[in-house]
């Protein structure tokens, strides 16, 4: 079972957004980051923030918690190099944080049109765990290369209401909830001391093959282990037996389509939506892919 690489890229070319493509050209050829950042900066507000439809089921203009996750993935991709627009992201995180140090899982929408449900729902006045952990994760992978995001107030105060969020679970968490606080231990254990009891407790709500299935999804919508722990030699890996993590591979490796790209298995939103998260999901899967060895 092989990735064939040259119908990836004509997926991208024939369907991917100019953002997505500019991150598989950083990942197949080390491009200039100066393109991705370019791509990026369509997507940006004057207030530092990302919208837009950068996070593909969010259609509104204005700056929101969701899109910053994705801008973080592409100050990720460019590493070495660092960008001043990340640690601008972080000030207007900073910004729009509750009292308690956690994001809103969205801000007020200016349009409704084409976004889910679950955006236009959120309550603004409240803190979500669920987007502070993906976005602090996201966060401290750019960290490890950019000492701004490192030093900044806000990731230290978003991972301190995180991990007394995480401590305070006392019964199974949502899927994605728990996966993204999966990663966010991962990514602080060598930092934090209590990250690696916490990692064991949320350990238990593991299944043996790993596969959790999101509740109110759509009718086969599951969480896989390469959702919880995508990268080799990470304490999360610890959580699942090889074998597992191996079939896992397999099953990731299978789900590359015929026109080159992969699929996603939750509901999405609009047309644009759709093929948005077609790309984004590509360049995920052969970035997960490489770095396990399968490519």
């Amino acid at each position: 079972m092989n990735v064939d690489l040259s119908a990836a890229a004509a997926f991208m070319a024939t369907h991917a957004r100019v953002l997505d493509r500019r991150r598989f050209e950083l990942l197949m050829d080390r491009a200039d980051p100066a393109a991705a950042l370019a791509a990026l900066d369509g997507y940006r507000n004057p207030d530092g923030g990302y919208g837009w439809g950068l996070e593909p089921d969010l259609r509104s203009p204005e700056s929101q918690p969701g899109a910053a996750l994705h801008a973080f993935e592409v100050f990720e991709d460019i590493a070495p190099a660092t960008a001043p627009q990340a640690s601008a992201l972080c000030d207007w995180l900073e910004s729009v944080s509750l009292p308690d140090g956690g994001l809103p899982f969205a801000l007020p929408l200016t349009v409704a049109a084409g976004t889910a449900p679950w955006w236009k729902s959120a309550d603004p006045a409240v803190s979500a765990l669920q987007i502070t952990t993906v976005t602090a994760a996201a966060a401290w992978r750019v960290a490890a290369h950019d000492p701004a995001v490192a030093a900044h107030p806000w990731l230290r105060r978003a991972t301190r209401y995180c991990l007394g969020a995480i401590e305070a679970i006392d019964q199974q968490p949502p899927a994605y909830v728990l996966a993204f606080a999966v990663r966010l231990l991962d990514i602080v254990h060598d930092s934090r001391p209590e990250a690696a009891d916490l990692l064991r407790r949320l350990g238990r709500y593991l299944p043996a093959d790993g596969r959790v299935r999101v509740e109110g999804g759509t009718e086969n919508e599951a969480l896989h282990p390469l959702d919880f722990a995508p990268h080799p030699d990470r304490p999360a890996r610890d959580l699942f037996a090889p074998e597992v993590i191996s079939a896992d591979l397999d099953r990731l490796t299978a789900l590359q389509q015929d026109d080159g790209g992969w699929v996603v298995d939750y509901a999405t939103i609009s047309p644009a939506g759709s093929l948005d998260w077609r790309g984004h999901t590509t360049v995920r899967a052969v970035d997960i892919l490489r770095r396990n060895g399968r490519i």
